[in-house]
C-alpha cells in the first residue's frame, strides 16, 4: 500500500458557495487538489492542483486541516489501494471572468481533462 500526500483547497465564491470538481478518474465530486511532486512543498502542490484543474490562481491561502488515517484507504478502479494524507486549505482565487452565465459553473478548458465539471455548491446541499 502506497501513501500519498496531497493539497487539496476550499475555494468559495461571494456567495458563500464551495468550488467542487467531479473528476474524470473516479466520478465523484470533491474538493480541487491533488499528489505531491518530489520537491515541492504542500502549499506549492496544491497551488499548482488548484491551476491545473481549475485554472484558477490561488492569490491567498491559509492551512485548514489535516486528513489521515485508516479513514482515507482508497481503492481506486484498477485495484490500487492507497492511504491519502490531505492537506485543505481554505484559499481564495481570483473569479473575474470564471464563472459561467448559470452563476455557479467555472468556465475552464481542462487540456488535461481531470475536470469533467467545476461548480459551486452550497455546503447544505453537498453533505
Amino acid at each position: 500500500m502506497k501513501i500519498i500526500v496531497t493539497g487539496g483547497a476550499i475555494i468559495r465564491d461571494d456567495n458563500g458557495r464551495i468550488l467542487l470538481q467531479r473528476r474524470s478518474d473516479y466520478g465523484n465530486w470533491g474538493l480541487p487538489g491533488g499528489g505531491m511532486d518530489p520537491g515541492e512543498s504542500i502549499e506549492e502542490t496544491m497551488i499548482r492542483e488548484v491551476k491545473e484543474e481549475t485554472g484558477l490562481e490561488v492569490e491567498q491561502y491559509e492551512l485548514y486541516t489535516v486528513y489521515s488515517g485508516s479513514r482515507m484507504k482508497y481503492t481506486y478502479p484498477d485495484g490500487n489501494e492507497v492511504v491519502f494524507v490531505m492537506f485543505i486549505f481554505n484559499a481564495r482565487a481570483n473569479l473575474d471572468g470564471k464563472i459561467a452565465d448559470d452563476h455557479k459553473t467555472v468556465i475552464y478548458n481542462d487540456k488535461n481533462q481531470e475536470s469533467l465539471k467545476l461548480e459551486f455548491k452550497l455546503l447544505e446541499d453537498i453533505i
